[in-house]
């Protein structure tokens, strides 16, 4: 809770990133408490016990404290689905299984680690859907470029360790993590899990085939890609 006595500026170096953590851990705690649409810059600000004019003089806007936030959700989740597709690649790059039936089997094994390492992130995945959308507006190009830059190393990272554990092209891995990452905002936005929406959804019979079940949707679908790759190389 916030304190009643405002705080100090923060005046020193190591001040002032203490308090842009504290002013991001307080964003991301409330946006996993309320989604990323309903925070607002007056809300984080309470948050930390600072005046909303206060809170400019760490992030410009809203939308640069969840873009900082974004980057950092990129980079966590780069290193940890790296590493468990490290756990499934042989040490050099994937050879298909002998039968189909083992090629099938794996490429599921592997569409199911992405879904499940993205749905295990419930605030990346709201920030995988809103940063397009607004979180890349409202802020300077600088801020922006800071987090492509971020965004797309990750983006490159991935996709070179899903290369080797799928035995996929370059630019096929690319195209299934892009369609991971970003299929997995779109159904999380669609599955609003924790609020009213949801609620009613699961509540009346004739909203069944509104509720998502993010995790094995996202596997199917991120299956029957790898499975047409799969194809097109065998016919290639």
């Amino acid at each position: 809770m916030a304190s009643s006595r405002p705080p100090a500026r923060a005046r020193s170096a190591e001040a002032k990133r203490a308090r842009e953590a504290a002013i991001l851990d307080a964003a991301a705690r409330l946006a996993t408490a309320h989604g990323i649409r309903s925070v607002t810059l007056t809300d984080i600000a309470a948050e930390v016990g600072l005046h909303k004019s206060a809170m400019l003089r760490y992030f410009e806007t809203r939308e640069e404290i969840y873009l900082r936030l974004a980057a950092a959700g990129w980079t966590q989740w780069s290193q940890a689905v790296r590493q468990q597709l490290a756990d499934l690649a042989p040490g050099t790059d994937a050879e298909a299984p002998a039968d189909s039936a083992g090629q099938e089997r794996r490429l599921h094994t592997v569409a199911g680690l992405l879904a499940e390492s993205l749905v295990a992130r419930p605030l990346f995945c709201d920030l995988l859907a809103h940063t397009p959308m607004n979180l890349e507006r409202n802020v300077s190009l600088e801020s922006v470029r800071s987090f492509k830059l971020t965004a797309l190393a990750e983006v490159a990272a991935v996709s070179e360790a899903l290369r080797r554990a799928a035995a996929l092209s370059p630019a096929q891995a690319g195209n299934v993590v892009a369609t991971a990452t970003s299929m997995a905002g779109a159904l999380w936005q669609m599955a609003a899990p924790g609020t009213e929406l949801r609620r009613l959804y699961e509540s009346d019979p004739g909203l069944a085939h509104a509720v998502v079940d993010v995790a094995p949707r996202l596997t199917d679908i991120l299956s029957a890609l790898l499975r047409g790759y799969s194809a097109e190389s065998q016919v290639g």
